[in-house]
C-alpha cells in the first residue's frame, strides 16, 4: 500500500502517519522530518533548502523529487507525508512508482479552517535539544520554556511563527490544491475532516485504508 497524506500545514498529517505507520506496519516518509534533518546537519540539500523553508516556501520540486525516490524503499508499504505538494511533483511520483511496477493506492485530504492551523502551529514549541513537541495550550511543559523529558530549552521554529504560517497557506493554496483536482480524476482521493479528535479522525482513516474500493 501507498498512501499520500494530502492537506495544509498543521493539519495532523504527521500525527495520522505515525500512528498508521504503527498499527499497520507502513513506513512514513515525512518530507519536512527528512529536510530538517538535512538542514541540522548542514547537507548541501539541506542548506538550499532551508533558505525556502526560513521564507515559508516550497523547497524546489527538483530537490524534494530526488529526495524521495533516494528514501522510497523497493519493497513494503510506505505513507507519502508532505509529498507531493504539486502537480509535477505529483506526475513524477508516478513515473517512479510506474518504473518499478508500483501505482498509488489512496491519497487522504486532510481539511482543516485557516485559523485552526495557525491555532495549532504558532503555538508549538520544540525542544532544541532532544525535539520533543509541546503546545503552550494543548500540551505545555511543566515549566514554562523548559522540556519535561531532558530539561533542554523550548523553541519556536521559524516556520511556526504566525507570519510565515499564514504565508505558508498561501504557498499551499496556489500550489497545493491543484493536486485535489489531479487526484480526483483519478478517483483515488478521500477527504476527512482534520479538526475531529485524533482517535476519531484515526478509525475514519482506517476504515478508508481498510475499504477494497
Amino acid at each position: 500500500m501507498i498512501v499520500v497524506f494530502l492537506g495544509p500545514p498543521g493539519a495532523g498529517k504527521g500525527t495520522q502517519a505515525k500512528l498508521l505507520s504503527q498499527r499497520m506496519g507502513l513506513l512514513h516518509l515525512s518530507t519536512g522530518d527528512i529536510l530538517r534533518e538535512a538542514v541540522k546537519n548542514q547537507t548541501p540539500l539541506g542548506l538550499k533548502a532551508k533558505e525556502y523553508m526560513d521564507r515559508g516556501e516550497l523547497v524546489p520540486d527538483s530537490l524534494i523529487v530526488a529526495l524521495i525516490e533516494e528514501c522510497l524503499p523497493e519493497e513494503g508499504g510506505v505513507i507519502l507525508d508532505g509529498f507531493p505538494r504539486t502537480v509535477a511533483q505529483a506526475q513524477a511520483l508516478e513515473d517512479m512508482l510506474s518504473s518499478r511496477n508500483k501505482k498509488l493506492s489512496k491519497v487522504i485530504l486532510f481539511d482543516s479552517p485557516d485559523e485552526v492551523i495557525v491555532d495549532r502551529l504558532s503555538g508549538r514549541r520544540v525542544c532544541s535539544n532532544c525535539g520533543a513537541v509541546y503546545h503552550i495550550k494543548y500540551n505545555p511543559p511543566k515549566r514554562e520554556g523548559v522540556c519535561d523529558l531532558c530539561g533542554g530549552s523550548l523553541v519556536q521554529r521559524e516556520d511556526d511563527k504566525e507570519d510565515v504560517i499564514r504565508h505558508r497557506l498561501e504557498v499551499y493554496r496556489k500550489q497545493t490544491e491543484p493536486l485535489i483536482d489531479f487526484y480526483q480524476k483519478r478517483n483515488i482521493i478521500f477527504r476527512l475532516d482534520a479538526t475531529k479528535d485524533i482517535q476519531d479522525l484515526f478509525s475514519e482513516l482506517e476504515g478508508i485504508l481498510k475499504d477494497g474500493r
